[in-house]
């Protein structure tokens, strides 16, 4: 067994994001991310992430979605506010798959809705982004398709892939229900990953 499976913490939760390239199966350390992780899967239960793009693809880096604006500036927290950073020594982004919040960087308190997912090793983003859950099993070929697509100067996808339909298929949280249908998001100053991903940093 590879020193990464040892190392890594066991999921607990398990969500569906149906894409127009696929599905991708997403399990969720709840128990080491807590808030991000609840804000996640609150917001699925709520139908925040349905029909949303992804609106930045970053060729063998990144994919990045969850902004229900489309426009890579809005974002939502059930909290009411942006949530602290959720660092975890024994999580890191050590291959394709993982996910992280997007946020304009470690401690700005930036931290809603968005999320990215890394389509390969990414070790210039640990302990930067709260790494919160990875893409499992034979969907990792999905999220390989959503990273083909034609992006622009701004690596805007052309013709953008969507989130279909969020499922939370085990939920990690015994006191989780829908609340009301979350209001429009607002734009949050820096709602993006930080800025050495908009500047292509070296993984």
């Amino acid at each position: 067994m590879s020193e990464v499976y040892i190392k890594e913490p066991t999921t607990n939760g398990k969500a569906i994001l149906r894409t127009t390239h696929g599905d991708l199966e997403v399990e969720l350390w709840a128990t080491e991310c807590p808030k991000a992780c609840r804000n996640f899967c609150q917001l699925i239960l709520e139908g925040y992430y349905n029909d949303t793009i992804f609106h930045r693809v970053i060729k063998d880096f990144i994919i990045q979605g969850g902004d229900a604006t489309g426009t890579g500036s809005g974002s939502e927290s059930i909290y009411g506010q942006p949530y602290p950073d959720e660092i975890h020594p024994r999580l890191k982004f050590r291959y394709r798959g993982m996910m992280g919040i997007a946020s304009a960087g470690k401690g700005t308190k930036t931290n809603g809705s968005q999320f990215f997912i890394v389509l390969n090793r990414a070790p210039s983003l640990d302990g930067k982004s709260t790494l919160f859950a990875k893409v499992v099993g034979q969907t990792v070929y999905n999220l390989l398709r959503l990273s083909e697509v034609e992006v622009d100067k701004l690596d805007r996808p052309v013709d953008p892939p969507r989130i279909l339909r969020a499922e939370l298929v085990w939920n990690p949280f015994d006191d989780l229900e829908p609340r009301r249908m979350p209001s429009p998001p607002r734009p949050v100053k820096g709602a993006a990953v930080a800025q050495e991903v908009h500047r292509r940093a070296p993984v």
